[in-house]
């Protein structure tokens, strides 16, 4: 007897309806896994809202302070009113002009008292009215011109008198030496000032200044006065 297959119970009939049916159901599974929600039990107090800066101020308690009772009015006298007759004679005053006119002294000259003028001791070179005159620039006429004749005559000292200490080429010193004099009242140097990198250095430029000429004081207002000047004084080695 020969076995055959009944159609209607063929398992793989409907294999591709149950597989469609199967993915269904397991991505509805999975959408519902992924939105499902739960949320936590809520609590009374909200502790985002929270503010330690203004929670922890203490506020200052409230007190009562018995204040001075204020002054007494002050009560002012009412002034006293004269009452004048009208038979009385009442003498004007009469304000006179105090300002000169056609009929008015004049002070002679020679009774006025000048006030002298105040001539400050010592005035810069830049601003002193006649610059201090080296010997050799009396020639120059102009201002601008003595100033420039002294610059030039105090670079050409400066060069005539140079002398390298050997104890600086020795020690390898160089630098720059800031000097100041000041041209006295009699055209003479004093006040001699200086600034630099070392003392021998400085004691070399006290020499150079020390052989400048005595010279023309300047003046101010015509009053001879102390003017001083700088310079500097560069020692390099070659």
């Amino acid at each position: 007897m020969e076995f055959k297959k009944n159609p209607k119970l063929e398992l793989k009939k409907n294999s591709t309806l149950y597989f469609m049916i199967g993915l269904t159901a397991i991505l509805l599974l999975a959408y519902l896994a992924m939105e499902w929600k739960t949320y936590y039990p809520a609590f009374d107090n909200d502790f985002a809202s929270l503010n330690p800066d203004k929670e922890l101020i203490e506020e200052a308690p409230i007190t009562f302070q018995k204040l001075p009772p204020p002054p007494p009015p002050k009560i002012q006298t009412p002034p006293v009113i004269e009452v004048v007759d009208d038979e009385e004679d009442i003498i004007e005053t009469v304000i006179e002009s105090n300002e000169p006119d056609q009929d008015t002294e004049v002070m002679d000259v020679e009774d006025v008292d000048f006030i002298p003028e105040d001539i400050p001791s010592e005035v810069s070179f830049i601003v002193v009215e006649d610059v201090p005159v080296f010997p050799g620039c009396e020639n120059e006429k102009t201002k601008e011109g003595k100033r420039a004749c002294f610059q030039e005559m105090m670079q050409k000292h400066i060069r005539r008198n140079f002398k390298y200490p050997e104890n600086a080429v020795d020690m390898s010193l160089q630098g720059k030496v800031f000097t100041q004099f000041t041209i006295q009242k009699d055209g003479s140097i004093g006040e001699v000032k200086m600034r630099g990198p070392h003392k021998i250095l400085e004691a070399e430029a006290a020499r150079i200044l020390s052989k400048l000429p005595k010279m023309t004081p300047g003046k101010q207002r015509g009053t001879p006065v102390k003017v001083p000047f700088s310079i500097p004084i560069v020692f390099q080695l070659q």
